[in-house]
């Protein structure tokens, strides 16, 4: 109607449809007339509202039918209190101006490598609607954040600010409480998205897998 009275220039007002796939209880779709249906109230009141939004994106593409799990629900859970964690144990070290990356040595760079990795890769994977393989690659990040056991302030500032942005589209109530926790007093939606450094993804040194009729046999380091 907007379109044939000459409000809209085109004859839909969007440009793609995307269609949701079914929720799936024991392989069967949800409905309340075959009593298989999960109450949301019930999760938010035992996990949380963000614990719920990270499983239903985290589950299953979008365009794809999601066949609940309580287990994975545990598993998102799990996985926000490990990121809680690293803050907390890690906030000391936040300061306030990151510019400062000279002389970092190769397990500084390993943990930016990753950080802009997933910078990058949650940049593009939001844009396609992939917040599945999103999550997946900032939960990686975290496990690089926990695997770093230098105390360099500029790189831990960043990687923790960087994890909390990231992760703010999907978790957006835990990552308001973390970005206050790390003592900051704007308002993380008014922050702007991020970008990822070029510098940051360049790889001094790969490794090569030699394997022969299907068995690694050894590896080599190249610089």
């Amino acid at each position: 109607a907007l379109h044939d009275f000459g409000y809209l220039s085109c004859e839909e007002p969007f440009e793609n449809l995307l269609t949701q796939g079914m929720v799936l209880k024991d392989g069967t779709k949800m409905s309340k007339s075959l009593g298989n249906v999960v109450s949301p109230e019930e999760i938010i009141e035992k996990y949380g509202a963000d614990t719920a939004r990270l499983f239903i994106l985290f589950a299953a593409p979008p365009e794809r039918d999601l066949d609940w799990n309580d287990t994975a629900v545990e598993g998102a859970y799990r996985f926000l209190n490990r990121v809680w964690r690293a803050v907390e144990d890690l906030k000391c070290y936040v300061i306030s101006d990151t510019s400062d990356m000279s002389d970092l040595n190769d397990d500084d760079k390993k943990l930016r490598l990753a950080v802009h990795t997933t910078i990058k890769k949650v940049t593009a994977d939001c844009e396609r609607f992939s917040f599945n393989t999103a999550i997946s690659s900032v939960m990686e990040m975290v496990n690089a954040l926990y695997v770093y056991k230098e105390k360099v302030k500029s790189v831990i500032t960043e990687a923790l600010e960087s994890l909390v942005i990231l992760l703010c589209p999907f978790v957006p109530h835990i990552s308001s409480e973390l970005w206050e926790l790390m003592g900051k007093e704007t308002d993380i939606t008014s922050e702007n998205w991020l970008k990822y450094d070029d510098n940051a993804l360049v790889v001094d040194e790969i490794e090569i897998v030699l394997q022969i009729n299907g068995k690694i046999r050894d590896k080599l380091k190249i610089n």
